[in-house]
């Protein structure tokens, strides 16, 4: 999905690509120049050996499939009146990720954010600076509604919902565990119903996701939150009933199974999303 950005006037299109950001530099370069001329001053910056240097740099670091041979052949031409580069040259040879050209209502040639903020400095350093501050608000905005719905999901997981109809989703629901799984002895009550609803301890999620920020209950989706709160107070329940872990865990995973199932296709559930 495409965005604009506001800077000194100039409208500037940010879109999104392999989860990265990139900003058309297309719109920034008409800050300097009319529409018509904007190509101009991207291919004028680009056949500098200074770009040249940082858009080899910046390729090696990110594109592991980044053609070295022609980016120092490039180089070498760099500065001489005959060369002329154009970002979809530099693509086409180089295999470049950094730059791409986007055809339709927001299209134009976009960069990643760091080699934008770079071209921001054949523009200007004053509008370089403000096409940053104008980025950083976007994505303090974002974060802003990031955190608005996860506070709207923890708040959910601390309710006791009344579960009401059956609608089934296969991929939703928990698997029932295995004989194995009973027989474990699990240090902390959180593992066990995590083991219960997820079928996993939260070291094994780190395990199985070592990228990802957070624990596995910042991964939960809202149903396993609704359906967590659930069994926090019937674990606690069965705690003061005397029930030792392994017979806690067969009947939370049952209660797991049968309320995911029931939460599915809830259609209050689905109003909040």
């Amino acid at each position: 999905m495409s965005k604009k950005l506001s800077v000194q006037d100039i409208q500037v299109g940010i879109t999104q690509q392999n989860g990265q950001d990139y900003i058309c530099i297309t719109d920034m370069a008409k800050a300097k120049t009319d529409g018509a001329r904007a190509a101009d001053v991207i291919k004028n910056w680009i056949r500098t050996r200074t770009t040249l240097e940082f858009l080899g740099t910046w390729e090696s670091i990110y594109n592991p499939d980044f053609k070295v041979v022609e980016f120092d052949h490039f180089k070498t031409q760099a500065g001489l009146p005959s060369f002329v580069l154009s970002p979809s040259q530099w693509v086409e040879k180089t295999g470049a990720i950094g730059i791409f050209s986007k055809a339709g209502r927001y299209g134009g040639t976009y960069a990643h954010k760091d080699i934008a903020f770079e071209f921001g400095s054949a523009i200007s350093a004053e509008f370089k600076l403000f096409l940053i501050k104008e980025f950083q608000r976007l994505k303090d905005e974002e974060n802003d509604r990031l955190k608005l719905d996860w506070n709207l999901q923890r708040t959910l997981a601390k309710v006791n919902y009344t579960i009401h109809t059956d609608a089934i989703k296969e991929n939703l629901i928990p698997e029932k565990i295995s004989t194995k799984q009973k027989a474990l002895v699990y240090a902390s009550e959180a593992d066990l119903l995590n083991v219960a609803l997820f079928g996993k301890t939260a070291a094994d999620w780190r395990r199985e996701a070592p990228e990802s920020k957070g624990n596995l209950r910042d991964a939960a989706t809202l149903e396993q939150l609704v359906v967590l709160s659930n069994m926090e107070s019937v674990n606690a329940l069965l705690i003061q009933q005397g029930l030792d872990q392994a017979a806690r865990l067969e009947q939370l995973n049952s209660m797991a199974i049968s309320q995911m199932k029931s939460l599915i296709n809830h259609k209050s559930i689905k109003r909040l999303k």
